[in-house]
């Protein structure tokens, strides 16, 4: 058996940044990530959007906008500091008709709130000169938003905090957790670890390690597959940057958008649909248990309940290119089913309550020796510098 002071399981871009920042704040210390695939940053880590959020759609005061406005910068920083590509291009979030005036007020108004800086509403014609091929009613102009790869940013993490000592365990997923006195002692695959303080950073499993650790989370998290069109070459120009829709009010999800990757080309999406196991990347993956697991939480019937007429929408753009094509163009009316080809996909960890409800803040829950990190949705990849920050100032509290 293994032992360190600190404990981490997941190598996702959370788990990788809370490696990083306890040994800015404690150099020496002696830390384990423990990852259950073959390599870092396979899972919600490299497959999102790219997007470096500015925070302007966060409830003021939340975690999920402290986290984020600190991060930003922080992200900002790490990138200049270690040449990884990234672009602060800006964006646009658009009104297309006059109903969505009132929802677009409202994010323009948590902006100003959350203290950004430079965002502005823009007639029609402003808008069509930042993208001239939008429709739009109305738009907020945003020109913190920017875009990176944050698999890139991960595995840049993985390798200074190696370089520091922290060994990565790789195909190491946890299998039990034993409260063993003043010991967290770990069982995977390939060893058995032990430390004085466990901390769970499993994104997609983190309810379910949490309760091996003898917490109640008093949630489930259940898998939303995101997925992608993109435009084919000779069609990219449609799409100078970031073009985001005034959010549903009445659904948890951003809609579909078009988003200028850092790396080349221009993606629309994601839509949400169930995923039929916790890592379903595809409409075909399913998992007979944790499909049955999820269908039985009284939480998710309350919420299919709730949502049932915007999750069908949702399957049928899933299904039918035709449908994601229309969601398409209501923000740029040019594109035709002929300009987009399937693209990747991705799977968005969702914390839901009992009641239905969907956790719109992070949530992080501690015990003696034990920090369970049981929601980091969106935007987590852009704040993972400052939730590790905020991880390691609760571990260090405990050490």
């Amino acid at each position: 058996m293994s032992r360190y002071d600190i404990v981490i399981a997941g190598g996702g871009i959370v788990g990788l940044a809370t490696a990083l920042q306890l040994l800015e704040s404690r150099p020496g210390l002696r830390i384990a990530v423990l990852e259950k695939e073959d390599a870092v940053a396979m899972h919600q880590s490299s497959r999102n959007s790219g997007v470096i959020h500015s925070g302007i759609y966060y409830k003021p005061g939340s975690l999920r906008a402290r986290n984020c406005l600190r991060g930003y910068g922080l992200m900002l920083q790490f990138c200049r500091e270690h040449d990884i590509p990234h672009d602060v291009c800006g964006k646009v979030i658009v009104a297309v008709e006059e109903g969505e005036r009132e929802g677009l007020d409202r994010i323009f108004k948590r902006g100003r709130e959350n203290g950004l800086e430079g965002i502005r509403k823009l007639s029609p014609e402003e808008t069509r000169e930042i993208e001239p091929h939008v429709q739009a009613v109305e738009a907020v102009w945003v020109p913190q938003a920017g875009i990176v790869n944050y698999g890139t940013v991960a595995r840049k993490y993985a390798e200074l905090i190696a370089k520091k000592g922290v060994e990565i365990h790789t195909g190491s997923a946890v299998r039990r957790i034993v409260n063993n006195g003043s010991e967290r002692v770990v069982e995977t695959p390939r060893g058995t670890f032990a430390a004085g303080l466990f901390i769970n950073c499993t994104g997609l499993y983190s309810d379910a390690v949490a309760r091996m650790t003898g917490s109640n989370p008093d949630l489930q998290i259940l898998p939303f597959r995101g997925e992608y069109y993109e435009l084919i070459p000779g069609r990219e120009h449609l799409v100078r940057n970031l073009i985001y829709p005034v959010p549903n009010p009445n659904f948890p999800f951003l809609g579909v958008h078009f988003t200028r990757m850092i790396d080349g080309g221009i993606e629309a999406g994601p839509n949400a649909v169930l995923a039929f196991r916790r890592e379903g990347y595809g409409r075909a993956d399913i998992h007979a248990g944790e499909l049955a697991k999820i269908l039985a939480y009284p939480g998710f019937r309350k919420l299919a309940a709730r949502y049932w007429r915007d999750g069908w929408a949702e399957m049928k753009r899933s299904f039918f290119k035709k449908h994601f094509v229309s969601a398409m163009q209501r923000l740029i009316p040019e594109v035709s089913p002929d300009d987009v080809r399937r693209g990747r996909s991705g799977v968005r960890a969702m914390a839901c309550g009992p009641e239905g409800q969907l956790l719109d803040d992070f949530r992080i829950m501690e015990q003696p020796g034990i920090i369970n990190v049981c929601n980091a949705p969106s935007p987590a990849a852009t704040a993972s510098l400052a939730i590790g920050e905020t991880l390691a100032q609760k571990a260090l509290a405990q050490c």
